[in-house]
Parts: C-alpha cells; structure tokens; sequence
C-alpha cells in the first residue's frame, strides 16, 4: 500500500502537472486535519511523509511530567520510562500513531481534503498559466453552448466565448476548431474562467503580428485599430525602417498575408492605414479611399471638421455611415463631414450674422438665443420680434436693417428671376 500512495504521487504529479512537493505537502495537511478531526485540537502532532517507505509518520508528542493534568499532552514519568529509561522531567516525547487506526470517517475526511487541495492547486496553476498569456490567440474545440455563449475545449481548461465578444452573423458547430484572443482570466469558486473573444480590435493586431514577421518584429507597428466586427476595419501602421513599406509588408506578395487574416475573420474587409502625427494627414489617410478638399483642426474640441468635394460625399461616409464611424474611433477624434457647397454657404451665413452683431454691438448668442440663425430670418423678422432680443434698441434695429440691406446684393439676381427660373430645382451637396 505505502509503495501505491507514492507511485500515485508520483502519477498525479505527471498527468496534472503539479509541483510533487506541492501534493506531499497536500496529503500530509489532509491527515494532519484527519487526525486533529478525531483526537482534538489540543494534541501537538507531527506529520511527515517518508520518502523511503512511501508512508505517511503521524507523530504525537507529550510533555513528561510528575502528576499528570492533560493527558492529550502530558504523560506520567514512570510511563514515560517503560518506553525510554533514561527520559527524564519536561523530556518531550513522541508517540507514533497508526494512520490505519483512525478510523474510516476520518480516513473518507483526509480523501476528500486531498481532492479538495489538488483541485485547488490544479486551478491554481490553470490561473497562473493563462493569466500570463492574456492577449494571445488560443486555439481549442467547440464544445457546447450554453446561456453565456459558446464553450471551447482548450486541453487542460474549457474558456467561454462570450456572446457579445461573438462576430456577428458567423456560424459555429460543436466540434469545430475555433481561434479567438484570450482577453480575461477571471477567479471563480468553480476554478477559472477563461473568456475569449473574436470580436476585440486586439485579436486582429495579434493575427497581424502572427502573420505579418515585420509586425511580430516591431518594424513594422501597429498604431491603432477599429473594427465592425465582420464587415470592416481600420489598422494603422507605421514603419521604423525607411525601406520598409508599412502597407506592403501587412498584405505580403500578391496579397497573402492579409488575405490569411481576411479567410479567418469570415471575410472582414480590412483598409491598412498609414499613420502620421500630423492629425490633418492622419485623417486624410483614415477616410481613403474618399478624396479630401481640406480638414479644418479644432484641438480644443477634439474635432475635426473634413470639407469634401460634392461628389465625395458618399465616398467619406459610406455604407451606413461605416467609413466615418471607423475613421472616427481610429483617430479618437469627433468627425464632421461637409461638402464643399454646404460648408461654403454655412460658413458664409456665419460670417454675415457676425458681421451684424457687430454693429448692434450684442453677442452673437443672443441672436441666436431668440431664433434667429441667419441672414434670412433677420431681413423677415418685425421690429416688434428684434425688440424681444435682448440689449435691442429703435436705433440699433435701424442699423440693423441698414446693415441687412448691404450684405443682400448677392441676392440681387434670385430677386430679378423669371417665374421658371424660380420654379426650377435647386442642386444642392448632400450630407446626409
């Protein structure tokens, strides 16, 4: 028996991969409780494993005495002689007990505390191991679905896919083989949970530093991503060796080594971006394939407003908004998109407002405040409705219609239009 308890020390240590010292520190904890669980906590014991024999030594220790007053702890000195003659007062003695004769309650308690401590140093070893290697790609098989999501059999483990770190509209099977990053090891009463995800803008900047070798070697870094999951992304790059073409070396030859990356997220189109610290540049590059007129910077905002030619409009926004939104979130900068026409003639109306704000020495605010957002709604505007606006005076509507009536000779020739004319349709930049 003693050789079979250290040949399954020995086999446990192997197969599950914990420390040996670990588990014979584990066992000898279980019958040390075993042993206190029947004989009381006021017993001083000693428990050892002999590596020789492959036994577990339970040893109880009593303090020689000559009246004895506790005796799971004291022992009689003429007793004490009948072991050893030459003992003599406050000797400490040790006893040997027989793990056998414990009983079999205490023996099923021991079992059940050294199943309950190697769980708990398997799953300890589990957290250790996969907290380290978080945002990494794992691999593993589809197991089963449960109300969280998908489970995936990583070997040693199971992780859990979540259903929102899940690529819409793809398609899973029990028993298929399934990558994702590994985002969080989380602990829990059960052992740890391992959550991955296919959905994270970090699992794409691992597939490209799996596939891309220039990327893996820091050449070529990647600066920023943002996904749709399974329709689109954005990845900027930028290389640290001149004669290292960033785009390049992420599409590989005839296009490889992003179409490995395409094949295993079902088919996302990618843009590769080249980054720049000038934001104005950066962004030009994160709207491609749209052409830009100029990009107006607001750093005190966070906003930049991007002027494009009428016929780029859709090219800017695309499908659903898709190519702004993922622009938006790669430059961490807030987006306005105007067309040339539209912006030409907001920025003109803006102009004329202040203009007149000047001469009836209010702010601009207040012109707004009470309605009135441009030029035209002043010149229709009663002086009883300009009274209403704050700080106005008889004289200063006076200045302001003179004022109105020099900023209209633009208008001039809608004034003169003939009947068709004025029926005719008026073209105008879309920003929707």
């Amino acid at each position: 028996m003693s050789m079979e308890l250290k040949k399954a020390i020995e086999q446990i240590s192997k197969d599950k991969g914990i420390d040996r010292a670990l588990l014979v520190e584990t066992l000898e904890e279980a019958v040390r409780t075993s042993v206190i669980r029947k004989l009381g906590e006021d017993i001083d014991i000693e428990v050892s494993f002999n590596e020789e024999s492959g036994e577990i030594d339970v040893f109880q220790f009593k303090i020689v005495v000559d009246d004895v007053a506790d005796e799971d702890g004291q022992i009689d000195i003429e007793d004490a002689r009948k072991h050893d003659p030459s003992v003599q007062l406050d000797d400490e003695m040790g006893f040997r007990l027989r793990v056998e004769d414990l009983g079999r309650i205490a023996a099923q308690s021991a079992k059940q505390v050294i199943i309950q401590r190697m769980r708990d140093a398997e799953q300890g070893i589990i957290f250790d191991e996969f907290k380290d290697r978080i945002g990494e790609i794992v691999s593993g098989i589809i197991q089963r679905r449960d109300k969280a999501g998908w489970i995936i059999n990583l070997g040693r483990t199971e992780a859990l896919l979540p259903k929102e770190e899940q690529i819409p509209r793809e398609h899973y099977k029990r028993g298929d083989r399934m990558q994702a990053l590994l985002i969080e090891v989380r602990k829990e009463g059960r052992g740890p949970q391992i959550i991955v995800s296919r959905s994270h803008r970090d699992y794409m900047a691992a597939l490209f530093r799996r596939e891309v070798p220039e990327v893996d070697d820091a050449i070529v870094q990647i600066m920023g991503v943002s996904r749709d999951p399974g329709s689109r992304a954005k990845v900027a790059v930028l290389s640290r060796d001149r004669d290292v073409d960033p785009v390049g070396a992420c599409v590989g030859i005839r296009g490889s080594r992003i179409q490995n990356i395409v094949q295993e997220l079902r088919g996302e189109r990618i843009d590769i971006v080249i980054w720049s610290p000038e934001i104005a540049t950066y962004a030009r590059n994160a709207l491609a394939p749209a052409v830009i007129s100029r990009i107006v910077v607001d750093e005190a905002d966070g906003l930049l407003e991007v002027i494009v030619p009428d016929d780029q409009l859709t090219n800017a926004i695309g499908r659903k908004g898709q190519n702004v939104k993922l622009a938006a979130k790669l430059l961490g900068w807030k987006l306005d998109i105007y067309t040339e026409t539209r912006y030409n003639e907001a920025n003109s109306i803006g102009h004329g407002l202040e203009q007149l704000a000047s001469v009836a020495e209010v702010p601009l605010e207040q012109f707004v405040g009470a309605g009135f957002g441009n030029l035209e709604a002043l010149r229709e505007a009663t002086d009883e409705a300009l009274m209403q606006i704050p700080g106005f005076t008889v004289d200063k509507i006076a200045n302001i219609r003179a004022a109105i009536n020099f900023l209209r000779p633009a208008e001039a020739p809608a004034a003169a239009a003939t009947p068709n004319e004025e029926d005719a349709p008026q073209t105008q930049g879309n920003d929707e």
